[in-house]
């Protein structure tokens, strides 16, 4: 998936689901993602945070990261998509995200 929009339009439909690390996370994140770091995903410790019943959107700052998610979780039996350009582009996008605190997220 490369168009943030119609991954936020979608996003009750989805699951969002945030690999970066957690001062990533804390500086700004998309409402109801879910935060799973790269390495717990490549580890298996997604079990029980996300299902395979709903379509997964894996994010991270640029898309590398959430890239090697995505065909970690596919290989899994998850329907998972990177979104390209991550919270980069989210951001980009105009799109709302939050820092942990509630702040203005930015992407760090």
């Amino acid at each position: 998936m490369d168009d943030p929009v119609k991954v936020y339009e979608q996003r009750d439909e989805l699951q969002i689901v945030d690999v970066r690390e957690p001062y990533e996370w804390e500086a700004g994140h998309i409402e109801g993602a879910v935060h799973i770091p790269l390495a717990d995903v490549m580890a298996g410790r997604e079990k029980g945070q996300i299902s395979t019943d709903r379509p997964v959107v894996l994010v991270c700052r640029s898309g590398n990261r959430s890239e090697l998610a995505t065909m970690m979780l596919q290989a899994r039996g998850f329907d998972a998509h990177n979104l390209e350009g991550g919270m980069e582009k989210w951001s980009a996008s105009d799109l709302p995200f939050k820092a942990s605190d509630g702040s203005d997220g930015r992407v760090a």
